[in-house]
């Protein structure tokens, strides 16, 4: 039986008339390519090329070679896009709830490599505030979610019908204006440190909030809020300002576009897990697929607290 990889060199020197441009059209060396050529001709029997000082022409051989060749490759692909088809990828849209972060740091690989597997598939990409996108994924707005939850804090109520898969657990750091005290050590603060210090946070209702003040009361490290932003984005840049300081997940630090100073807490005991929201065996073919794939790249960092 003839390996499709090399019935497909053969049909790429065919078109281009000599090995060393077929090799760059495939992504080969012109050495590595004519070692598959060669089997191929074992394979055969017979040869295939003739070789010449402006390229390589086929054999009658190889002339005939080429279009059973022509044939099986297409057979083929066809029966890759009535695979596809059936496996529910192939056409369509995938749509996807997500919250900044994530959307910035997370989804756009994941979503990368699924275009370049199954580039039949409409993208859809809608921003939300936890816990929207839950929500959204319940009344069937979207087919997959990215979504997070503070440690401490409440766990995330869930609809019935879905599921949520921890990806991530990123800390909580301090960041500061650039020079301040505060980031000037190298190893991590202790929370009393940040006793006396004026606070930038979120808004009163937030749960994060919440949760640092309670930590921070807990450590002897009582703040006074002097800002308030609903944002991270606002909050760093506040920060930066010089008006205060204040706890943020690890990812907004290291992505804030002015500039922080930031140091690891200690006890690291703020946490934020990040987790997709998905539809436990009632999933699309290809949410589950985006699901794999952000499991595969991040899966691997989702300490439990």
């Amino acid at each position: 039986m003839y390996d499709p990889t090399r019935l497909a060199a053969l049909v790429a020197v065919a078109e281009a008339g000599s090995i060393t441009r077929a090799a760059a059209r495939l992504g080969y060396t012109p050495p590595a390519l004519s070692q598959q050529l060669a089997k191929l001709e074992r394979e055969a029997g017979a040869a295939l090329l003739v070789r010449h000082h402006r390229g390589t022409r086929l054999t009658a051989a190889g002339e005939l070679l080429l279009v059973r060749a022509r044939r099986v490759l297409g057979e083929l692909e066809q029966a890759r896009h009535e695979l596809a088809r059936l496996a529910g990828l192939s056409g369509g849209v995938l749509r996807v709830g997500t919250f900044v972060t994530a959307g910035t740091h997370l989804l756009p690989p994941a979503l990368s490599a699924f275009r370049r597997a199954h580039p039949d598939v409409e993208l859809s990409v809608t921003e939300y505030v936890p816990p929207e996108e839950t929500e959204a994924m319940a009344l069937g707005e979207v087919d997959l979610a990215l979504t997070h939850e503070y440690v401490p804090g409440e766990p995330m109520a869930v609809p019935d019908g879905l599921a949520l898969e921890p990806l991530l657990t990123e800390e909580l750091v301090l960041v500061t204006a650039p020079g301040h005290a505060l980031s000037a050590g190298s190893g991590r603060l202790p929370l009393a440190g940040l006793a006396g210090h004026p606070l930038v946070s979120m808004a009163p209702a937030n749960p994060n909030r919440r949760g640092v003040e309670a930590v921070l009361a807990a450590a002897g490290a009582s703040v006074a809020v002097r800002c308030e932003s609903p944002g991270y984005e606002v909050v760093c840049a506040l920060v930066s300002a010089g008006l205060g300081v204040a706890v943020v997940p690890e990812m907004m630090a290291e992505g804030s576009v002015t500039p922080l100073g930031m140091r690891r807490l200690d006890p690291p005991e703020l946490l934020r897990r990040i987790s997709v929201v998905h539809r436990p065996g009632g999933g699309s073919p290809a949410a589950d697929t985006l699901r794999a794939l952000l499991r595969g790249a991040f899966a691997r960092h989702a300490a439990a607290p």
